[in-house]
């Protein structure tokens, strides 16, 4: 599993702030405890002081420093045991004033050891979750809000199944992907006319997959191409442009949703092979969501292309009546 690291720092931003809103809120009590039980103060500075004490107790050289250290920590013990009495004699919690960890599995830095702890995780899924919001709507696509009532349970004459049927088989296909997804699943092709529900199945993708914890990219084609020619061009001297192809190329999940509908120029080409290539030696997965047919792909980007993506994508071909001039 990758995180994205222009997320990643956002989320590190938004939980550090959360720590310092736990800490101004303990000192908030200290300040409210003080001013009501002034002795509870007193036993604090003598508390740190003590602490001190033992420090240097420990670090003095040339006598023996356990007799010292012991008596210290007997006054220190008095001390904590007076201030819990007190805190509860005023109607206060024994532990009110404890500066206890939010997370007991990392103590509050996000980290175990070299792994990202489950706590700054969360704050990494919801801050992807909302970057995915900006261009899906997460809020009510969903796999448990999918309807197949607007697909058509006749099936044309040039198929062998109905819209239904098909919908049917593409849907468990997207929904199985989507929860079983790892680093060994495959990579899929949703194509079809428009309207006929590839990008809300991407949606619902993204969403379960982003919430594992998988970094998850979503953009338009005509977007990406856009990012990878300000990367070559240099037209984007803040170094975004670069930042921006590598999440595209290095993400967890990448789905690339309409593409075809971009101006196609050999350097689009180029880049799309760039993509789709580097993904595959990289065991990176990809959903590509086109209007095109295979055939109309290799014409418009190559053969070279079809035959990557025949050999390595799952292909969904999706038919029917346009659903949303259906709901209009």
């Amino acid at each position: 599993m990758s995180y994205d690291g222009k997320l990643m720092r956002r989320a590190m931003v938004r939980f550090e702030e959360a720590k310092q809103r736990r800490a101004d809120a303990l000192h908030a009590r200290e300040r409210a405890v003080y001013a009501a039980v002034p002795r509870i103060a007193e036993i604090d500075a003598a508390l740190r002081e003590t602490m001190s004490k033992l420090i240097s107790s420990a670090l003095r050289r040339g006598t023996d420093p356990r007799p010292a250290i012991e008596a210290l920590k007997e006054e220190n013990l008095a001390l904590q045991r007076e201030r819990a009495e007190l805190l509860v004699a005023h109607g206060y919690p024994a532990d009110y004033l404890e500066d206890k960890p939010n997370c007991p599995l990392c103590g509050d830095t996000g980290w175990r050891g070299s792994e990202v702890c489950s706590c700054l995780n969360d704050y990494y899924a919801r801050v992807q979750l909302e970057e995915l919001s900006r261009l899906l709507d997460l809020g009510t696509q969903s796999f448990e809000t999918f309807s197949f009532d607007v697909y058509s349970p006749y099936a044309p004459l040039d198929q062998d199944i109905s819209p239904r049927s098909n919908m049917e088989r593409i849907y468990d296909a997207c929904r199985d992907y989507a929860y079983e997804f790892s680093p060994r699943s495959g990579n899929l092709l949703l194509s079809g006319d428009p309207g006929l529900g590839k990008t809300f199945l991407s949606a619902c993708i993204a969403r379960v997959v982003s919430e594992t914890g998988h970094s998850v990219v979503y953009d338009t084609a005509a977007h990406i191409f856009e990012r990878f020619e300000a990367q070559k061009f240099s037209r984007d001297e803040t170094g975004g442009a670069d930042e921006d192809v590598s999440r595209l190329l290095r993400c967890d999940l990448l789905i690339i949703d309409d593409l075809g509908t971009e101006l196609t120029t050999e350097f689009v080409r180029s880049a799309f092979y760039q993509i789709v290539n580097t993904r595959l030696m990289t065991n990176k997965k990809t959903i590509i969501s086109t209007n095109l047919s295979p055939a109309e792909l290799s014409r418009r980007y190559g053969a070279n292309i079809l035959s990557r993506i025949e050999g390595a994508y799952r292909i969904l071909p999706f038919f029917g009546d346009d659903i949303r001039k259906q709901k209009k």
